[in-house]
């Protein structure tokens, strides 16, 4: 039999979506007789690649729709925190995973992981299906029960969120990084809008059954000597691959950037499933103080400049009103022009209500022109601030004019706040007379 070239799922454009459907006789939950259950493994702007599935019994006429993602775990975790004051923010599109925790603080309410399948919503949607569970859990109790007054002055707070007389939050927490909420101002920073990228306890990769499996014939191996010329040499050490968990290369190279520190470099490639990763580390650790550039861009020149963007960095560009907060894009060394098609990549991919058939029509407008706007800078056609922002001082952008000072360029180190040294571990840590 010959092997298909053909992808298992389908694309949403295709004339023909039915071929991909596949029928399956199981047991209807509701009334015990059989109905048929359809699957499609289908590619949509949300999930990328889903697995949808719709039960419906002819017996009953009980039906259930349910939708699985199919992509593959990011490599960290995301968190949102929404605000909602208004019906608009009612109306924001939500993508839940079936590995995300759900929260409303001011209730003390919370769905957690595994309570619920994954869904295509909005956030009155979340809170109807809240209200719709409440309430039949609090049928099945009897009037006299003195936890069934409580279920039912809940049921009465949660509708209540709905009149927006108070604002309250959404908390989304998603180790697998695949749940999404609709940035209303996209690509600018929603001020109502939260997302914070976070590295998995080794809880949350056992949870999500890629706890690390180590590599027994390294653990039995003899301890090789390493030169002490780390600059001239690539080591290479074993890694379990985070897409598909066999064992790997990592292959790390020490370096150091002209007019600025030593950097590790490394490279990662399976061979089994063909997933590359790269990723840039300080060599020096934390600085002291943070730091920020500013380069004022004034043609397709500038686009050669090297940048290494580590993942503490934040990116803003004024003109185009774009801020791309830290951890978005992960560490980089590359090019300013490299940087800027990363961003405009990761837009494209990341903001599926933006593009697709999910799209609202001025958002997508909107995005065009920014869009348009970004291909012009790297064109030369448009001049604009580029600012790298990083707290942890790991940031660089080539001074071209070196060793004397780039008149375009503007670096300030400055002191950190104490919620970035928070955020960073470095309140709690105690290197001195810890004993």
């Amino acid at each position: 039999m010959e092997k298909s070239d053909k992808s298992v799922f389908c694309d949403p454009k295709d004339d023909d979506p039915e071929n991909g459907i596949c029928e399956i006789e199981s047991l209807c939950l509701n009334c015990g007789k059989n109905g048929i259950t359809r699957i499609l493994p289908t590619k949509i702007p949300f999930f990328k690649e889903v697995i949808v599935m719709s039960f419906t019994c002819e017996m009953c006429g009980w039906e259930n729709n349910e939708i699985q993602s199919a992509g593959q775990i990011q490599e960290k975790g995301v968190h949102y925190n929404v605000t909602v004051k208004t019906p608009k923010d009612l109306t924001r599109s939500v993508v839940k995973t079936k590995t995300s925790i759900l929260q409303i603080p001011e209730l003390e309410f919370e769905i957690p992981a595994g309570s619920q399948e994954g869904g295509i919503t909005t956030i009155e949607g979340i809170i109807d299906r809240a209200i719709a569970g409440l309430s039949q859990k609090r049928s099945t109790m009897e009037d006299n029960d003195p936890a069934a007054s409580i279920m039912s002055d809940f049921i009465i707070k949660i509708s209540e969120l709905k009149m927006l007389e108070n604002p309250f939050h959404i908390v989304i927490d998603d180790p697998s990084g695949n749940s999404f909420v609709e940035n209303f101002c996209a690509p600018k920073q929603d001020e109502n809008l939260e997302v914070h990228n976070y590295t998995r306890t080794s809880e949350q990769d056992e949870l999500l059954g890629i706890k690390h499996i180590p590599n027994k014939n390294a653990e039995n191996s003899d301890k090789q000597e390493t030169s002490e010329d780390f600059h001239n040499e690539v080591v290479s050490f074993p890694t379990n691959c985070s897409l598909c968990n066999s064992i790997c290369q990592t292959n790390m190279k020490l370096t150091k950037i002209p007019q600025f520190k030593e950097v590790i470099i490394m490279a990662t490639t399976c061979d089994h499933c063909g997933h590359r990763t790269s990723e840039v580390k300080s060599g020096s650790g934390i600085e002291p103080t943070g730091i920020r550039i500013e380069l004022q861009i004034t043609g397709t020149h500038d686009m050669t400049r090297d940048v290494l963007k580590s993942e503490t960095c934040k990116i803003l560009i004024p003109e185009l009103e774009l801020e791309v907060g830290s951890h978005t894009l992960g560490s980089k060394f590359t090019t300013l022009e490299g940087l800027l098609t990363n961003i405009k990549e990761q837009l494209k991919v990341d903001n599926p209500f933006i593009f697709g058939d999910a799209a609202r029509r001025q958002h997508k407008e909107k995005m065009e022109t920014f869009l348009t706007n970004l291909d012009e800078v790297c064109k030369g056609n448009k001049n604009i601030t580029f600012i790298m922002d990083d707290p942890c001082g790991n940031c660089y952008i080539q001074n071209i004019y070196a060793p004397d000072p780039d008149p375009k360029m503007t670096v300030v180190h400055y002191e950190r706040t104490f919620e970035q040294n928070e955020e960073l571990g470095l309140n709690d840590m105690n290197t001195e007379n810890y004993s």
